[in-house]
C-alpha cells in the first residue's frame, strides 16, 4: 500500500567552478545576490537576526526572508511566505547546501524547498519556485565563473 503525499518538495542542484566559501558568500551577501539574482535588489545579509528582504522585477514588491540557520560555508536555511503552503504559518522552507568537490576547486550547490500543499495549486506554486531556483543556480554560475548577468533584461 502506498503512502499518501501530504507535502510537496523539490531539490535542484548544480556545480560552480569556485570554492565553497566564495559560492556561499554569493548567496549570503546582499550586494552579490543583487548582481545576479534579485533583479530588484536584496537587503540584509543571510544570517539569523538580520532584516532581510528580496525584490524581483518579475514579481514586484519586497519579499521578507527569515534566516533560520547560517553555517558558513556549508548551509543556509530560510523561510518565506508562499501561496498554497502546507503549514498553517503560510511559509516555505528553503535550504541551500554548499559541498566542496574536486579538492575544493568546485562547489556542488543543492537547493531544497518544501512545504507546499499536495494539490494542483500547490504543485503549480512549487513548480514555479523550482523554476526560479533553477534559474538562480544558472545565473549564479554564469556570474561567479564569467561575470555575466543572465537576468539583466530577462524580465523586462
Amino acid at each position: 500500500m502506498s503512502e499518501a503525499i501530504t507535502e510537496l518538495s523539490f531539490t535542484v542542484s548544480g556545480r560552480v567552478a569556485r570554492p565553497a566559501t566564495e559560492v556561499y558568500e554569493a548567496v549570503a551577501d546582499p550586494a552579490q545576490l543583487s548582481k545576479y539574482f534579485t533583479t530588484g535588489g536584496a537587503r540584509g545579509r543571510l544570517e539569523p537576526g538580520s532584516d532581510v528582504s528580496w525584490d524581483f522585477l518579475d514579481f514586484p514588491g519586497r519579499f521578507p526572508v527569515t534566516v533560520v540557520e547560517a553555517d558558513a560555508p556549508h548551509r543556509i536555511v530560510i523561510e518565506w511566505d508562499g501561496s498554497e503552503t502546507a503549514g498553517a504559518d503560510g511559509k516555505t522552507r528553503t535550504t541551500f547546501e554548499f559541498t566542496e568537490i574536486d579538492g575544493g576547486a568546485r562547489t556542488l550547490v543543492t537547493i531544497t524547498e518544501r512545504a507546499w500543499r499536495a494539490t494542483a495549486d500547490g504543485a503549480k506554486s512549487a513548480f514555479g519556485n523550482c523554476e526560479g531556483w533553477t534559474g538562480m543556480l544558472a545565473a549564479m554560475k554564469a556570474w561567479l565563473e564569467h561575470r555575466i548577468n543572465l537576468r539583466d533584461g530577462f524580465y523586462r
